[in-house]
């Protein structure tokens, strides 16, 4: 599914959404406090790294760098689990990739699977899941992409926000990812500490190479802009599952447009295995401000002698 073009901006069809969307978020906190009573507590600490937005601010990469730095397994649902991603999701793929221990599946059953490795005590990082009310955080971080923001600041389905903005005040921390092409202004609470990341994508191929994009993300624009040599793109739905007539076009265009196919590691691994060495990914390195990390070996230490 493409991210709805309304998402971005406060449209007429936006505020026709709103009733729907306050009812759909009224009946989803009843069933939130209801099962929160039965939620699991690990006897790890259990770092939930997630968003107020469905889908396409970023968090993937952010995650892949705070399991590298704490050497962490990563619990995560696995969406659209298909044959071309051995059956664990593009994100998962993409951070075991990376020789991160990655668990896909029933988030609960894993952390209670985690819990029993009893040599093990380190913390376990949640991929998303500040909206699952089944496990108990010691530690949420909310991703924002600086160039989506909150969007339009509006609920599902008449905007991006599974809870209101006001909610940002109950994480731990939040990481804002920088974007030059940055036009809205996030508020942000004073109460949170705020820390940021820089994207950089470098593309496999020299400037001066023709190239014709294709993504589908969430927000495939961000990756478009990203690219040098750029002479053409194509967006998909998020998490698009590619077949082989897709490929037969896109290298079509390509021939016509006499440039090399790019798209993004996550779309990367979801193309059939025989193709991925005739098209390449622009690889994504992502950077933390250092006093995150300070912070959040503060903040573990803290919670360990509380549990002490």
């Amino acid at each position: 599914m493409k991210t709805p073009w309304w998402f971005l901006h406060k449209t007429p069809l936006a505020f026709l959404l709103l009733p729907i969307a306050w009812i759909y978020y009224l009946a989803s906190r009843m069933v939130f406090n209801w099962r929160r009573m039965v939620a699991y507590k690990s006897r790890r600490k259990v770092i939930c790294i997630g968003g107020l937005l469905a889908g396409g601010v970023g968090k993937t990469p952010i995650v892949r760098v705070i399991a590298n730095y704490l050497d962490a397994p990563v619990v995560m649902r696995g969406y659209r689990r298909t044959a071309s991603t051995a059956n664990i999701g593009d994100e998962a793929a993409m951070l075991m990739s990376d020789d991160i221990a990655v668990h896909v599946g029933h988030r609960k059953s894993n952390i209670m699977l985690l819990d029993r490795q009893q040599d093990e005590k380190g913390p376990i990082l949640m991929d998303d899941g500040l909206q699952n009310p089944l496990i108990k955080k010691d530690i949420s971080i909310l991703v924002f992409d600086e160039m989506i923001g909150f969007g339009n600041g509006f609920l599902l389905p008449a905007g991006p926000l599974r809870e209101p903005k006001c909610h940002a005040k109950n994480a731990d921390a939040i990481i804002i990812i920088k974007n030059p092409c940055a036009k809205r202004k996030l508020k942000l609470p004073d109460t949170v500490p705020v820390f940021y990341a820089e994207n950089k994508t470098i593309s496999p191929y020299s400037k001066n190479t023709r190239i014709f994009a294709f993504a589908g993300i969430g927000y495939p624009k961000k990756f478009f802009k990203a690219l040098d040599g750029i002479v053409g793109h194509r967006a998909f739905g998020d998490h698009y599952q590619y077949t082989d007539d897709d490929i037969v076009e896109l290298k079509k265009v390509a021939v016509r447009k006499k440039a090399k196919l790019v798209t993004t590691e996550k779309d990367w691994v979801r193309l059939p295995i025989d193709v991925r060495n005739d098209i390449k990914y622009a690889k994504l390195e992502t950077v933390i401000d250092p006093k995150f990390f300070v912070w959040l070996k503060e903040k573990l230490n803290a919670n360990s002698k509380k549990a002490s």
